[in-house]
């Protein structure tokens, strides 16, 4: 891709502004290519805060819209990067704009990045040596074709697409490109470990009945938004019983630390849970990851708090549990759920942020109902306990 010398200036002096308001001034620009310069000023934009390592650096390219839709963030790549060891060789399969690959070839010494689109390879061969990265080869062909011939590597690393040939979104694994649970054993034959990453919307059991040689799951969460299921494939000794596989519940929180939890659905199925009669002081909602794992008897058991209810996935404690993973609240006052209690608990209140859970109504019915604005800082829960009794829960958050 090859812009002008006025366009890369225009981008440079422009690239924090609203890419609406400069696409109505075009005509005040006619020695800029205009489509090129809002297409790249988005790009950066949207990489300031999802890949600020790569947005520090200068003169990089950036893809459509799309691309970037779909790419890692830089604190999800990293993490995929600390699961891998060490080597000598490394594939990526499905290269899109890079971002994955380009945090994964640094755990190697040797790098291919494999892509059939022509303008993602023409931006990766530009963008890799500015970001340091010269032992990344670049081939542009078809990834299934090149898994058949290509050598053996130490990792190979697949993110399917995720769109049907009418651009809708697919979730199954059959469903995407390339059908991982077909290529498995080829994908195996050519690498000692296979990293994939699916959809965060794709049912954990099914995938794990797909395929054959998972030896670990994470599940992995950004400020609490499940966002990536990676699926770590090798051929072992011993094949791992499907609910014996590590189940990695992972929250990327934003004051930089990491919440994990590891169960396997063996232990969620064998470990018991304590039921609390009523809300006790303590209120609290694990983090996505965990409820995406479906980790409901685990958590009970391992922070020793009480459910409210067998389906209602919130939990309860006299005593503050500090390091509970997910959102935390103090319990300032709850009750039945009638007019007259009602009233008495919200005592005026004109603005709540409301969560319903295992509860008949939605957030939107609900504000109505109750003739509450969004935001405040209180935080109501609407709920189903124990005998089947909805209450509303009044709370602040800690």
């Amino acid at each position: 891709m090859q812009l002008s010398e006025s366009t890369l200036r225009f981008i440079h002096d422009h690239r924090r502004d609203d890419v609406h308001t400069l696409a109505l001034q075009a005509a005040r620009y006619p020695e800029v290519s205009m489509p090129e310069a809002l297409t790249q000023i988005a790009g950066w934009q949207t990489l300031r805060d999802k890949v600020p390592s790569w947005a520090a650096v200068e003169d990089l390219l950036y893809p459509p819209h799309l691309p970037l839709e779909q790419c890692s963030s830089e604190r999800t790549a990293l993490y995929k990067a600390s699961l891998l060891p060490p080597g000598d060789t490394f594939t990526d399969l499905t290269g899109g704009f890079g971002i994955d690959c380009t945090f994964l070839a640094t755990r190697f010494r040797q790098a291919t990045y494999v892509e059939r689109q022509d303008i993602l390879c023409d931006l990766a061969q530009h963008n890799f040596p500015l970001l340091g990265l010269t032992h990344i080869h670049i081939c542009h062909t078809d990834s299934t074709e090149y898994l058949r011939q290509m050598a053996p590597v130490d990792c190979i690393y697949l993110d399917p697409a995720r769109r049907d040939h009418h651009g809708g979104k697919t979730v199954a694994i059959a469903d995407c490109e390339p059908d991982v649970s077909a290529l498995e054993s080829l994908l195996l034959d050519k690498a000692r470990r296979v990293l994939v990453k699916l959809s965060p919307m794709l049912d954990i059991t099914l995938a794990l009945r797909d395929l054959h040689y998972v030896q670990s799951v994470h599940i992995v969460s950004v400020a609490n938004e499940c966002k990536e299921l990676l699926f770590l494939l090798e051929r072992t000794a011993e094949s791992i019983q499907t609910d014996e596989i590590p189940l990695h519940c992972t929250n990327l929180l934003p004051d930089g630390s990491v919440q994990t939890v590891v169960i396997t659905r063996h232990q969620e199925q064998e470990n018991n849970y304590l039921l609390a009669s009523t809300p006790e002081t303590w209120l609290y909602e694990p983090n996505t990851s965990l409820l995406k794992a479906g980790a409901f008897r685990s958590i009970s058991s391992i922070y020793k708090v009480k459910k409210l209810h067998p389906s209602s996935h919130l939990y309860t404690s006299a005593e503050r549990v500090t390091d509970f993973p997910g959102r935390t609240f103090r319990i300032t006052g709850w009750c039945n759920f009638n007019k007259r209690e009602i009233k008495t608990l919200l005592n005026n209140e004109q603005k709540a942020n409301i969560t319903v859970r295992n509860f008949p109504s939605t957030v939107t019915e609900l504000r109505r109902r109750l003739k509450l604005s969004d935001g405040g800082d209180s935080y109501l829960f609407a709920t189903t306990i124990g005998n089947d009794r909805r209450i509303l829960i009044r709370c602040v958050r800690e």
